[in-house]
């Protein structure tokens, strides 16, 4: 029975980490659904950024579809002065401790956002504010929707140039967190039945020394899995990262970390297939 249930793993097409508009995507959360149908995932997972606004139509649209909708978040965290994000999956959208967390997140965004666009201005960006609310689809502002309208501006050619020059650090955009502690941001997702799992783990700039640390403290305040997978894997990235996962006894997950961007080349379900199905997040599910 085991070894049917990993070939069943195998053969399915699955993404549990993407965006709506509902924080920096570019489609609806139906559009994004009807996109991973297209794809032929037999499991999706919307996971926007801070909150679970989109679900509902989310899982209308799934419905729809005849396709396995995971209620997911990404919740950016703090770890040893960094900012690194979490998410948050098979949650209860609806849990008041998790809804209250979410909501110190959201109101730190728009306050942020505010910083942001007052100090690109002071560089000389005419118009930050009302020229990256015209990208957004709802009053969720990210630091994606600055940079897309940098370089919709002609002010940056591309992703990599807009954070080299401006949104970070010092730089003009650049605008601290005051995110919640990564251990607080894993009760959360506790408490709202969900499982917790580091996203894109070698996308921090970070030594692997350091990853490796990061991993040790968080699976030790209780982190259940790490993305093995994302739509940038090397085979060689998959074979560390599976390394270090068994490790530290976390579970393996996969996300493609879709936006829509016409600039940013990543296809949901478009991911390589898994070393190792018996360590699989979703084994149980």
């Amino acid at each position: 029975m085991f070894e049917i249930i990993v070939n069943i793993i195998t053969l399915m097409t699955i993404d549990l980490h993407n965006h709506s508009y509902y924080s920096d995507g570019v489609l609806s959360p139906s559009e994004v659904v009807c996109l991973a149908k297209e794809s032929g995932c037999n499991v999706f997972a919307l996971t926007d950024h801070d909150t679970t606004d989109g679900l509902i139509e989310a899982q209308q649209e799934a419905n729809n579809q005849n396709i396995k909708l995971v209620h997911g978040v990404e919740i950016s965290a703090m770890w040893s002065k960094m900012t690194i994000h979490i998410v948050g999956l098979n949650i209860d959208k609806d849990n008041p401790i998790l809804r209250s967390g979410l909501k110190q997140h959201q109101d730190f965004r728009k306050t942020r956002a505010e910083k942001m666009a007052r100090s690109l201005g002071g560089a000389g960006v005419v118009g930050a504010m009302e020229k990256t609310q015209a990208l957004a689809k709802t009053d969720m502002i990210t630091r994606t929707h600055f940079a897309q309208m940098l370089i919709q501006e002609g002010i940056c050619k591309d992703m990599k140039s807009v954070f080299r020059r401006f949104l970070t650090g010092k730089k003009p955009g650049g605008v601290g967190g005051k995110w919640a502690r990564f251990d607080e941001v894993i009760k959360w997702i506790h408490a709202a039945g969900g499982v917790a799992v580091l996203a894109h783990p070698l996308r921090y700039r970070m030594t692997n020394t350091k990853i490796q640390r990061m991993l040790s403290h968080l699976s030790n305040a209780g982190l259940d899995g790490v993305e093995v997978i994302t739509a940038h894997s090397t085979d060689g990235e998959i074979t560390l990262m599976s390394k270090w996962a068994n490790e530290h006894e976390l579970l393996h997950s996969c996300g493609s970390d879709y936006h829509g961007w016409n600039n940013q080349r990543i296809k949901i379900g478009c991911l390589k297939d898994f070393s190792n199905p018996d360590r699989a997040l979703w084994r149980d599910w």
